[in-house]
């Protein structure tokens, strides 16, 4: 059971064996964290999650690919439930987390960076995201050693540390 440390950065930067996207069903690209991954790994993201995953995720799933220009070898895509559009179970948002830690595993991934899934775009509520986040990796049974979570702001940083520390 890891016990998961908060770093403020860019997840497009973070050197790590895998980051996790918090994706959409589709598996396409889109906005947020999403956007910002296939934009910075190019095409090769993309390609691969066209050919791996023809009908996309459904909402707790993960599955991973190629990095393509990212500095981690691997992107572990994991569909966050969209608590704005009513998807509010939270068993949905644990899954994402248990299930992205399952695929890490089967890749041998040691050091892992996550986002906060569904906390930016998707509106899942902040605290409880970061409980989420924070609790689902803390209680994980993976051969991960390292786990990051990635604030992209200073302000969240500060918030997912304070809950850490707790």
């Amino acid at each position: 059971m890891p016990e998961p440390r908060v770093i403020h950065d860019d997840i497009t930067r973070v050197d790590a064996d895998a980051i996790v996207n918090a994706a959409n069903t589709r598996m396409r690209g889109g906005g947020g964290v999403d956007g910002a991954i296939h934009r910075a790994g190019g095409m090769a993201i993309l390609e691969d999650c066209v050919r791996r995953f023809p009908n996309g995720l459904v909402v707790g799933d993960a599955g991973w690919t190629t990095a393509g220009n990212l500095p981690a070898r691997w992107v572990i895509h994991t569909v966050g439930p969209n608590y704005i559009a009513g998807q509010q179970d939270r068993s949905l948002l644990v899954a994402c987390y248990r299930r992205s830690l399952e695929v890490a595993d089967e890749l041998g991934a040691q050091r892992i960076a996550f986002p906060l899934v569904s906390a930016g775009i998707f509106g899942w509520p902040l605290d409880d995201a970061i409980a989420v986040a924070a609790d689902t990796i803390r209680g994980a049974d993976t051969d991960v050693a390292e786990v990051l979570i990635v604030a992209f702001g200073s302000d969240v940083r500060d918030q997912v540390v304070r809950y850490l520390e707790s």
